[in-house]
C-alpha cells in the first residue's frame, strides 16, 4: 500500500532522498515537497559561479518542474510550512494542511545575521540562496563599493563574484586569517595574498560595530572606529541549522535536530536529513555527508537497514581559483611534526602534520594534486614512516632515492632560470664563476643573481659549490635557525624589500622550513615586523620571551619582580607610599633599590601581578619595562637644580628623554644616562648612550656597556641645544631599531657597521637625522602606553593569572 510521505524542504539532501526511494521503489511513497523558494532543488554549490556569471541559473538546476511532474511528485514550492502536528501526522502550510505517513524535514540552515545596528536595513542581505544571489547581481549592476562581512568560503565567493562583476569590494574577517577552520596560517597569508592581487581588499582582525545609514546601508563601522563606505553589505558569517518547525513540534533539538543512525527523530515516522540534523554531536555543511544521509534516509524509509557514519572529511576547495585542500587535524601539538615545503616563486605551500609515525593532518596551497592520495594516508592510518624522507613530494617520490639538492642542480640545463627577478640562467652563473667570481657576492656583482629578493641564493650557493667542488669556502654567515637558510640580516633586508608585514608573509615568502618558526627566530622576526611596520603589524605576545609576556621579570622560585618606572629616577612621597601600601599588601619580601635608580619589588605572586599593578597604577605609577628589549631607564644626576658643578638641567633633559623613549622596542636592552658635568656622576659613559652635559651644550655618547663586558661609550656628536639632543637620541635609537640584529646590543652592531658611517647617517645628513627622528615617533604613536594598565584593566587578560588549581591545597586536602 502506498504511504504518504512529506517532504518539507527542496534542498540537495531532500532531492538525493528523492531519487533513491524513486531508483529503489518508485510506487512506496505518494510524495508531497514543499519549499519555501518559488522553485525545486538546484545545486547550490553553484551558486558562486551563477554570482560571477560563468553560470546561469538554469545551468545549476537538478530537478526541474517537469522532472517532478513525470514521477508524479506534488509541489508547493513558494509556501511555507507553519506547523507540524506529531499526534494528527499533518502538516500545516499557508495554502492548508496536508496529512502525511512519514515525515522528512529537510529545511537546511539559516544564514546567521550580525545584530549590530543597522543589519536591518535595506542594502544588507545574507548568502544563502538563489534570491540572494540574485539580489546582489541587481546591486552590482549599479555598481559602487560592496563589504562583505566573513573571510569564509562563502564570503570569499561573493566577493570574488562581486569583484567581477565590477563593484569595489573589501573583505572584513574577525580572525587573525581566512577560512580558518580549513587552512593554517601560512595557508590563509597565500589565499589573502592571491583575492589582493585581484584587487580585493582584506582586513583581518576586523571587528564590525555598526551598519550606518538611514534609508538603507551606506557605510560600515569598524571597532577601530574605521568608517568604511558600501553601497551593498553582505554577511556571510556562518550558518546555523533551521530548527524552527522542529522545536515547535516538541522534537529533540540541540545545535539541530537530533536524530539517529537512521536519521529518525524522536519522534519514529519523523526523519530530517541535511544540515538542520545534529547526530552524535556533529553538524554538517559539507555535501558529502548529506549525500550518504540521503541514502540511509531513503532505506530506513523502505525498512532497509543501514546505518549513518561519520567520516574523515578532506576539503578540496577552489575559491575563486584558489587551490586550497585541507584534511585532518593540522593544529601544532608537542607530540607532532611538522613537514613543511614552500615555493614561494609559484606561490606553493604543503604543510603535513605527523603524529607517532602517521600522517595526521595536511594542508596545501596552489598545488593539490596529490591531495587525495594523502587523504587516503590520512583516513587509513598508513604508517609513514619508511618514507618520511619523500612523504611531502607525494607519491610520484614513494621508493626513490632521497632527493640530493647539489645532483638536482648540476641536472640542470644552462637555460635553466635561477634568478627569477633578474632573468639570470645557470650558464650565465657558471660563466660568471669560470672568470673568477668565486663566492656569493662576487656573483651578485656580476650577474645580479640573488641581488633582489634572495629567495634564490641557496641556488646560487648550490651552483658554486657544484662548479668549484672543494675550492668553494661556503659563506661563514650563519642562519637564524635551523628553520631558514637567512640569516638576520638577509631576513631584515627581505622584510624591508619585499614588504612582507605579517608572520604568515614571512614564513612563505622566504621559504621557512617550518610551519610558524620556532622559539629561536619567533622573537627576532616578531620584533624585525614591529619595528619596520609599527601601524600595520600587530605586536604578538606569543613571540615574545616569558617576562616580556608577563610584564616582570619571572624569579628563581616563580615569583616575579615589579618595578615602577621613575622619571630620570625623580619620586615623589606620595608614590613611595603607594609602593610601600603595595609591598605591605601583596606581602612583598624584599624592597629594593637598584642601580638605575628607581624600586625593584621582589618576590610578587603571579596572581597578584594585575592587582599591584592596579594599585601602583593609581597612584600614577606605570610599568618601568625592566623586563623588556626596549627602554629601561634614564639615570640622572641632579644637575644645575642642586649641584654646584652642574653646566645644565641634566635631571630635566633625563626625565624627557624618558618620557619620550617610554614603550619602545628595541633590538636588546636600552640604558640611558644624563650627566650634569664632565664629572659624569650619572656614569653616562658606560651606557648604551650617555649624555655629559658641558657649558656649551651636550655631549652624546654611544655605545658604552657594563655587563658582561665592560665598555667606554665613543663621542657621536656635540649639540647646542635641548632640542637637537632629543632629535639625535631619537634618530640613534631609530637607526639602532632598524638595523641592528635582534638581541644585540648597541656596542657590538657598531662594531659591525662602524661609528663612522652611524655619523654619517645622523651627524652629517641632517636630512636622514630628522626622518629618522620622525620614524621612531611614528612607532612611538603605538607603543608609547602602559602595558600594566591594558593587562589590570581588561578582565579577560586579568584572568590569565590566576593560577589554575591550588594543588598544594589539593595536596593536603
Amino acid at each position: 500500500m502506498t504511504q504518504k510521505l512529506v517532504i518539507i524542504g527542496a534542498g540537495m539532501a531532500s532531492g538525493r532522498v528523492i531519487e533513491h526511494l524513486l531508483d529503489a521503489d518508485p510506487g512506496a511513497y505518494d510524495i508531497t515537497l514543499f519549499n519555501a523558494e518559488p522553485r525545486g532543488n538546484y545545486n547550490r554549490i553553484m551558486l558562486s559561479p551563477v554570482l560571477s556569471g560563468e553560470k546561469t541559473y538554469e545551468e545549476i538546476v537538478t530537478h526541474s518542474d517537469a522532472w517532478y511532474a513525470e514521477r508524479g511528485i506534488t509541489c508547493r514550492f513558494g509556501e511555507h510550512v507553519v506547523k507540524i502536528d506529531p499526534e494528527m501526522k499533518v502538516v500545516e502550510g499557508e495554502n492548508g494542511h496536508v496529512p502525511y505517513d512519514k515525515l522528512v524535514i529537510a529545511t537546511g540552515s539559516a544564514p546567521f545575521i550580525i545584530p549590530v545596528p543597522g543589519h536591518d536595513l535595506p542594502g544588507v542581505i545574507s548568502y544563502r540562496d538563489l534570491d540572494d544571489t540574485n539580489a546582489m547581481i541587481e546591486a552590482a549592476a549599479k555598481g559602487g563599493k560592496a563589504v562583505v562581512i566573513g573571510g569564509g568560503l562563502l564570503g570569499l565567493e561573493a566577493a570574488a563574484g562581486l569583484k567581477e562583476r565590477g563593484m569595489e569590494v573589501t573583505v572584513l574577517h574577525l580572525m587573525g586569517h581566512l577560512m580558518e577552520r580549513q587552512l593554517d596560517e601560512a595557508a590563509g597569508y597565500l589565499l589573502r595574498k592571491d583575492l589582493e592581487a585581484r584587487g580585493i581588499t582584506v582586513k583581518t582582525q576586523a571587528s564590525t560595530k555598526a551598519i550606518l545609514g538611514e534609508d538603507r546601508a551606506r557605510a560600515v563601522l569598524l571597532d577601530s572606529g574605521e568608517t568604511l563606505g558600501a553601497d551593498l553589505v553582505v554577511m556571510a558569517v556562518g550558518i546555523r541549522p533551521e530548527t524552527r518547525l522542529a522545536t515547535d513540534a516538541h522534537l529533540d533539538v540541540a545545535r539541530g535536530i537530533e536524530v539517529n543512525a537512521q536519521m529518525q527523530t524522536s519522534h519514529p515516522d519523523i526523519y530530517a536529513v541535511g544540515e538542520c540534523v545534529e547526530f552524535d554531536g556533529h553538524l554538517f555543511g559539507l555535501v558529502a555527508p548529506l549525500y550518504d544521509q540521503a541514502k540511509v534516509l531513503a532505506d530506513s524509509l523502505l525498512d532497509q537497514p543501514n546505518a549513518f557514519v561519520v567520516k574523515e572529511l578532506a576539503t578540496k576547495l577552489k575559491v575563486t581559483g584558489c587551490d586550497l585542500f585541507s584534511a585532518g587535524d593540522f593544529a601544532e601539538g608537542e607530540t607532532r611534526d611538522d613537514i613543511v615545503f614552500r615555493d614561494p616563486a609559484r606561490g606553493i605551500y604543503k604543510r603535513l602534520v605527523i603524529e607517532e609515525d602517521r600522517l595526521v593532518g595536511a594542508v596545501m596551497y596552489g598545488d593539490t594534486a596529490d591531495g587525495s592520495w594523502f587523504f587516503g594516508l590520512i583516513k587509513d592510518g598508513t604508517d609513514i614512516e619508511e618514507m618520511r624522507e619523500t612523504l611531502i613530494f607525494g607519491p610520484a617520490f614513494q621508493g626513490g632515492a632521497s632527493a640530493d639538492p647539489l645532483s638536482a642542480v648540476a641536472a640542470l640545463p644552462p637555460e635553466a632560470e635561477i634568478c627569477g627577478c633578474n632573468g639570470v640562467c645557470k650558464g650565465q652563473i657558471t660563466s660568471a664563476i669560470e672568470r673568477g667570481a668565486t663566492d656569493l657576492g662576487a656573483i651578485r656583482a656580476t650577474t645580479k643573481a640573488s641581488a633582489s629578493c634572495g629567495t634564490c641564493t641557496g641556488l646560487v650557493e648550490q651552483l658554486l659549490a657544484v662548479t668549484l667542488g672543494d675550492g668553494y669556502a661556503a659563506p661563514q654567515a650563519q642562519p637564524i635557525c635551523g628553520c631558514t637558510h637567512h640569516t638576520h640580516e638577509d631576513v631584515r633586508r627581505l622584510i624591508k624589500s619585499q614588504e612582507l608585514k605579517s608572520q604568515a608573509a614571512v614564513w612563505q615568502e622566504l621559504g621557512w622550513t617550518t610551519a610558524n618558526g620556532c622559539h629561536i627566530c619567533r622573537p627576532a622576526v616578531n620584533y624585525y615586523l614591529l619595528a619596520d611596520w609599527p601601524l600595520e603589524y600587530q605586536d604578538d605576545p606569543q613571540s615574545r620571551f616569558v617576562n616580556e609576556r608577563k610584564h616582570a621579570n619571572i624569579q628563581k622560585d616563580g615569583t616575579f619582580s615589579v618595578v615602577p618606572r621613575m622619571w630620570g629616577g625623580i619620586t615623589t612621597p606620595d608614590e613611595l607610599r603607594a609602593i610601600a601600601d603595595a609591598a605591605d599588601k601583596y606581602d612583598v619580601p624584599t624592597v629594593k633599590v637598584t642601580g638605575g635608580q628607581r624600586i625593584d619589588l621582589l618576590g610578587v605572586r603571579g596572581e597578584d601581578l594585575p592587582g599591584i599593578w592596579s594599585d601602583l597604577n593609581r597612584a600614577g605609577l606605570v610599568s618601568g619595562h625592566a623586563y623588556s628589549k626596549g627602554l629601561r631607564t634614564v639615570k640622572t644626576c641632579v644637575g644645575t637644580d642642586h649641584c654646584r658643578f652642574g653646566t645644565q638641567d641634566s635631571t630635566g633633559l633625563g626625565i624627557k628623554l624618558e618620557k619620550h623613549l617610554w614603550g619602545s622596542w628595541t633590538p636588546h636592552k636600552l640604558k640611558l644616562a644624563v650627566s650634569g658635568c664632565p664629572r659624569n656622576c650619572a656614569e653616562a659613559t658606560c651606557k648604551d648612550i650617555g649624555v655629559i652635559c658641558v657649558d656649551s651644550g651636550y655631549e652624546i655618547h654611544v655605545g658604552g656597556a657594563a655587563g658582561m663586558e665592560i665598555k667606554g661609550t665613543e663621542l657621536l656628536c656635540k649639540v647646542a641645544t635641548e632640542e637637537e639632543a632629543i632629535e639625535v637620541i631619537s634618530a640613534m635609537t631609530q637607526i639602532y631599531r632598524e638595523n641592528a640584529k635582534y638581541l644585540d646590543r648597541i656596542y657590538k652592531w657598531l662594531a659591525k657597521v662602524g661609528l663612522d658611517w652611524v655619523k654619517t647617517q645622523i651627524v652629517d645628513d641632517l636630512e636622514n637625522r630628522k626622518a629618522l627622528a620622525a620614524r621612531f615617533e611614528l612607532s612611538q604613536s603605538v607603543y608609547r602606553k602602559d602595558p600594566w594598565a591594558e593587562h589590570a584593566q581588561d578582565r579577560t587578560t586579568r584572568a590569565q593569572y590566576a593560577p589554575l588549581a591550588n594543588l598544594t591545597l589539593e595536596a593536603a586536602e
